[in-house]
């Protein structure tokens, strides 16, 4: 048996036939671990035993005031009017594990955004769900949006993989997925190599809320999700333009598959 906090890296249990099924299927079309490559045994599920015992989570769904969300709030409130956020809704915070560039782990977000990887980042997309909506302090999320690509940039891609993610989380939740309503109105340029007032300015104004016809709704919990949380710079932009939209009266919290601890 695997430990009980690994279930949900390796799924519920198998009889015989799913077992051998699985093993017929893997000999047809091997898979292998993202993170180191190894090729996956029948009970594993995306992951290799070794890779899911070292699994990097974030545990921020257990504070509803974790580094991810002081992070946020404070990049909110540096870049409010005068950087007085004293009327602003505090915003939550959750990411599934810690981001590094030289770890493995850093191939999961990648092989999502660049290689398709569709199925395996839907199957962490729920765990961050899952995750996500345990403490109470996100149960009234209503909306989920991804934050946006240009549309330059997701002709090229042909998708956006922050899509895929919130379809994730708005399915689980069982509320709304709003894909039109923020757009990213300026192409801008990669944040790898910027530093945080860079990136700042780099995304200030590139996004906006544009009602389209026939959206009526008026939610009081909406969630932004990406892919990696960085600094909070497009967070915080995508924050921004959706404040200016609702007004004051709306929670705007934030998830994401990885964390950057760049303490």
């Amino acid at each position: 048996m695997f430990p009980e906090k690994f279930s949900c890296i390796f799924g519920g249990k198998m009889d015989r036939a799913e077992y051998y099924l699985s093993c017929l299927a893997d000999l047809a079309l091997p898979r292998s671990c993202p993170v180191c490559g190894r090729q996956l045994g029948a009970r594993e599920n995306h992951l290799c035993i070794y890779c899911a015992a070292d699994f990097p989570f974030t545990h921020f769904w257990t504070s509803s005031h974790n580094p991810m969300a002081d992070r946020l709030n404070g990049m909110i409130g540096r870049n409010m009017p005068g950087g007085n956020p004293c009327y602003e809704p505090y915003s939550f915070a959750n990411a599934l594990f810690f981001y590094h560039g030289e770890s493995g782990y850093r191939k999961i977000p990648q092989g999502l955004k660049y290689r398709k990887r569709f199925g395996e980042g839907r199957y962490f997309a729920r765990l961050l769900a899952d995750r996500t909506f345990a403490p109470e302090w996100f149960s009234d999320v209503d909306m989920v949006i991804p934050v946006p690509l240009h549309w330059r940039r997701k002709w090229q891609r042909g998708y956006n993989q922050a899509e895929i993610i919130a379809a994730e989380l708005a399915g689980t939740k069982g509320c709304a997925l709003e894909t039109k309503l923020l757009e990213r109105r300026r192409h801008t340029v990669t944040q790898t190599r910027l530093d945080v007032d860079e990136k700042g300015r780099n995304v200030a104004g590139a996004f906006r809320a544009v009602p389209y016809a026939g959206f009526r709704k008026s939610p009081s919990h909406i969630l932004l999700t990406d892919d990696v949380f960085t600094t909070g710079a497009t967070m915080t932009a995508c924050h921004r333009a959706l404040r200016d939209f609702f007004g004051s009266g709306i929670r705007i919290s934030a998830a994401a598959l990885g964390f950057v601890d760049s303490g």
